[in-house]
């Protein structure tokens, strides 16, 4: 098949460049895989073709606008969603670029498909009364309540992401002097997270007990196995739940294991720990990453706030001083 065919084209791209020359993560892959299976489904049902018969000039800029739009309106997916599926194949396209310069018009023109701005919430996090309740509401009496009582507290002490937490393994853990947590995390950066007196205590506890599986994994499922990311939000969700009944407060909150990476930067931010350490702590690319952290923290705001010196302002209602600038008012 000729270099320049879609289907040659996606192959080398996820065989040589993503797998074999940038060692993407399984989590990249996969979600440049799914990218493409909605784009290669759209783009077969509009040019009435299979997949594999499809050319790289069939991917016009039109019709990227086209499944772009279909994301949203017939997917509801978010700006954000909408906007990773356009990097995902904005990455195919610099790929195929090199690989197919008699294309170059089309790819640039797709290259310069604008991202679609969107509105950043606020990020989610948990107080110190709602940290205390939520560790609170677990049943220490059983190995799973244990288990889950250690996931919790080191998730919200290190700020570990999910799939760095769910990956931690028994060798991974240091308890002696320096006592810190190694991971591999994003980007497949490695770094080691230290961890506080009372999470060291805790792991200590839970790794001389005897558990009723072998696992090599710090938190195994209750087969041995690794927690999925379904398995850790059903415990988060039943924790929480009975957290509810005394603190009131997380009612109104949904908490996801993201909001407890959350909540540890925040703790650290309210301690006053300057941003780029906290940036080096999380494992952020980025130091304006961390900057999330700032817009949200409404104590810190206040605080600032009652340092400045107010403006003297007048109460009172605006009285216009001619009849004709009243009437204009009025109208």
């Amino acid at each position: 098949m000729h270099k320049s065919d879609l289907a040659s084209l996606i192959e080398a791209f996820f065989c040589k460049r993503l797998i074999s020359q940038r060692r993407a993560s399984p989590h990249t892959v996969a979600s440049y895989r799914d990218t493409f299976r909605l784009l290669l489904v759209f783009t077969q049902e509009r040019m009435h073709r299979p997949a594999s018969q499809l050319a790289l000039k069939d991917i016009s800029p039109g019709l990227l606008s086209d499944f772009l739009d279909h994301l949203e309106a017939g997917r509801a997916n978010t700006a954000r969603t909408r906007n990773l599926r356009l990097t995902a194949i904005r990455s195919f396209f610099r790929f195929a670029a090199l690989e197919a310069p008699d294309q170059g018009g089309v790819i640039q023109r797709v290259l310069a498909i604008p991202n679609k701005r969107c509105q950043r919430p606020l990020i989610g996090f948990l107080t110190r009364p709602e940290i205390e309740a939520l560790l609170g509401a677990v049943d220490c009496t059983k190995w799973i309540g244990r288990r889950d009582y250690a996931f919790l507290l080191v998730a919200m002490q290190t700020g570990l992401r999910l799939s760095e937490l769910t990956g931690v393994r028994r060798e991974d853990v240091t308890l002696g002097a320096g006592a810190h947590i190694h991971c591999v995390g994003k980007g497949r950066k490695e770094r080691g997270t230290p961890i506080t007196k009372t999470a060291r205590r805790v792991l200590e506890s839970w790794m001389k007990e005897p558990w009723p599986i072998e696992s090599a994994f710090l938190f195994p499922s209750l087969s041995g196995g690794r927690l999925s990311a379904d398995a850790v939000q059903d415990l988060v969700n039943k924790h929480v739940a009975a957290a509810r009944m005394k603190c009131p407060s997380l009612i109104k909150k949904r908490v996801t294991p993201h909001v407890l990476r959350h909540t540890a930067a925040m703790e650290l931010l309210q301690a006053g720990v300057d941003r780029s350490m906290i940036a080096l702590w999380l494992g952020h690319e980025s130091v304006e990453t961390t900057q999330i952290y700032l817009n949200a923290n409404l104590a810190l705001k206040e605080e600032i706030l009652a340092k400045t010196n107010p403006i003297n302002g007048k109460s009172g209602r605006y009285r216009p001083p001619d009849h004709l600038l009243s009437f204009l008012s009025n109208l």
